[in-house]
C-alpha cells in the first residue's frame, strides 16, 4: 500500500502556507518592533568584535555591566568555553577599547585580548548586496541546470521549494532573534545545496518511472507517490544523519557557531520536507493544469 502523498497535497500547501505566515509575522514583528527584520551582527552593520580571555570565569552578565559605564549594554556578549568572551559592538575606537580592558582587568585580573575585528558601515553594506548577488546566481544556476536535465516546470517547482526553506529557516532565524552574520549566507547556501540535490533525487525516480509505466494503466499521481516511496528511505537516512552531525555542532561545538548549526538544523529538516510535500505537489500540480488545457483545447 502506497501512501497518497499527492492526493493530500492541500494539507501539505496549508502547512507550508502556515509556515510562511509564521515567518511574515516574524519579519513584520521586527520591522515595527526592532526597526530591523533581523538582528544583523557587525559584519552587515559594521561595528567591532573583541574575543578576550579572562584568568577567571566571568559571566556575561558581569561583563555587560562593564560595558554599560560606555553605553555600550546592547552589545551582543557571548561565552567561548571558560574563560573567553567574545563581544560584538557597535565601532570602538582604540582608546575606549585601552580603557574597557583595563576596567576589566582592575575588577577581574589578567585579561588578555585575543582578537579584535572592526567592519565599517560601507563594508557591511556590501555583504548584504553580495549575499543577496549569491543568492540570485543560486537561484539562475539551479534554473538552467535544472531545465537542462528535466524540463522547465521541474526547475520552477524546485526553486520555489528552496525559497519555501530559505524563507522559513530565515524566520525561525528572525522569530528567535539569533545574532545573523556571514556564517548565515554559508548555512542558506548549504541549505539550499542539499535540498536540491534531494529533490532531484525523486525527480530522477519520477523520470525513471515514466519510462518504466509508459503506455501502461498508471496516472502521472501514481507514478509519483511510487517514486516518493521508493526514495523514502534514502530521505530519511540522510536527514537523520546531518542532524545527528549538525546537533553535535549545536550542543558541542561552542558558543561562536550555535547560530549556525542552529539554522542548519531547522534548514535541513525544512529541506527534507519540502522535498517530499513541496516541490513534488507542485510539479504535479503543473502537469496536471497543462494536461487540462491540452485536452481543453483537442476539443475544442
Amino acid at each position: 500500500m502506497i501512501f497518497d502523498f499527492i492526493g493530500n497535497r492541500r494539507y501539505w500547501f496549508a502547512i507550508s502556507g502556515l509556515l510562511l505566515l509564521v515567518a511574515l509575522f516574524a519579519f513584520s514583528y521586527n520591522l515595527i518592533v526592532r526597526g530591523s527584520a533581523f538582528n544583523f551582527g557587525t559584519d552587515f552593520t559594521g561595528g567591532t568584535m573583541i574575543n578576550l580571555r579572562f584568568n577567571e570565569p566571568v559571566s556575561v552578565h558581569d561583563v555587560r555591566l562593564e560595558l554599560d559605564k560606555y553605553n555600550l549594554g546592547q552589545s551582543i556578549i557571548q561565552k567561548s568555553g571558560e574563560t573567553d568572551i567574545s563581544i560584538r559592538a557597535q565601532q570602538v575606537l582604540p582608546d575606549l577599547r585601552t580603557k574597557l580592558i583595563e576596567d576589566l582587568k582592575a575588577k577581574y585580573g589578567e585579561v588578555e585580548l585575543l582578537e579584535v575585528d572592526t567592519v565599517g558601515p560601507m563594508l557591511g553594506k556590501e555583504l548584504q548586496m553580495q549575499t543577496l548577488l549569491a543568492l540570485i546566481l543560486a537561484s539562475i544556476g539551479i534554473i538552467i541546470y535544472i531545465s537542462f536535465r528535466f524540463e522547465f516546470k521541474y526547475a520552477v517547482a524546485a526553486l520555489l521549494a528552496l525559497y519555501h526553506d530559505a524563507l522559513i529557516t530565515a524566520g525561525v532565524t528572525a522569530l528567535l532573534w539569533r545574532n545573523v552574520e556571514a556564517p548565515f549566507v554559508a548555512a542558506l547556501l548549504t541549505i539550499m545545496g542539499y535540498s536540491i540535490n534531494d529533490t532531484i533525487v525523486i525527480f530522477d525516480r519520477i523520470r525513471e518511472n515514466i519510462k518504466v509505466w509508459a503506455g501502461k494503466k498508471k496516472s502521472f499521481i501514481e507514478i509519483v507517490n511510487l517514486s516518493i516511496s521508493e526514495t523514502m528511505a534514502r530521505s530519511i537516512n540522510t536527514v537523520l544523519t546531518v542532524v545527528i552531525t549538525v546537533l553535535c555542532l549545536l550542543f558541542f561545538g561552542g558558543e561562536t557557531i550555535r547560530d549556525f548549526a542552529l539554522v542548519l538544523l531547522f534548514g535541513f529538516v525544512i529541506g527534507a520536507y519540502s522535498s517530499i510535500f513541496v516541490a513534488s505537489p507542485i510539479l504535479v500540480a503543473w502537469t496536471l493544469r497543462d494536461h487540462k488545457f491540452s485536452t481543453a483545447g483537442k476539443r475544442r
